[in-house]
């Protein structure tokens, strides 16, 4: 165990690891789904910039716990962060073979418009900006909060961008 810091903070990261990893098999399997479609993969070059400040939110939780303790706030942020799981799994279902981790477009299919689509253009980054302040957050691990948040913002803006002209293509084809 890590010095300093309590068992459920440790499971908490571990069960969001693994969901996270059950993500990348989810991806790597609509990938070849997509790509047998006829699927074009647009924004490579941001992808690992995406997995390395993902990567770091752990790395960051898990540095910054050793020096802090749990706040009052941390069993209604964990109820938060099972409700970013939640909304992350219903975009997944929703999306179907067509969710991925990268932004693959398939020609000739409609945009899905079910789900959370229905409210939100992109759901799934609510899950993801909202985990990112509420997973350090349960055990008060502010700055990783914050450089996170600022550097996802960054991302997002591109990853975003890429995602709408992908689509825009996509509804053109």
């Amino acid at each position: 165990m890590i010095v300093g810091v309590q068992l459920w903070y440790l499971l908490v990261l571990a069960g969001v690891g693994v969901e996270r990893l059950a993500e990348l098999v989810v991806a790597r399997r609509n990938a070849a789904w997509s790509f047998a479609h006829g699927g074009v993969e647009r924004g490579q070059r941001h992808y690992p910039v995406m997995v390395a400040l993902h990567t770091g939110l752990f790395v960051g939780c898990l540095a910054e716990a050793g020096f802090r303790t749990p706040g009052l706030a941390a069993l209604p942020l964990f109820g938060v962060a099972v409700a970013c799981q939640g909304l992350r799994w219903w975009v997944i279902r929703t999306l179907g073979p067509r969710w991925n981790t990268r932004v693959i477009i398939v020609p000739g299919l409609a945009r899905v418009t079910g789900g959370p689509f229905r409210w939100l253009q992109h759901p799934n980054y609510v899950a993801v900006v909202t985990e990112g302040i509420v997973l350090p957050g349960m055990y008060g691990c502010w700055v990783t909060a914050a450089v996170f948040t600022v550097l996802n913002a960054l991302l997002l803006r591109e990853r975003i961008r890429v995602e709408d002209q992908a689509l825009r293509e996509m509804e053109t084809s």
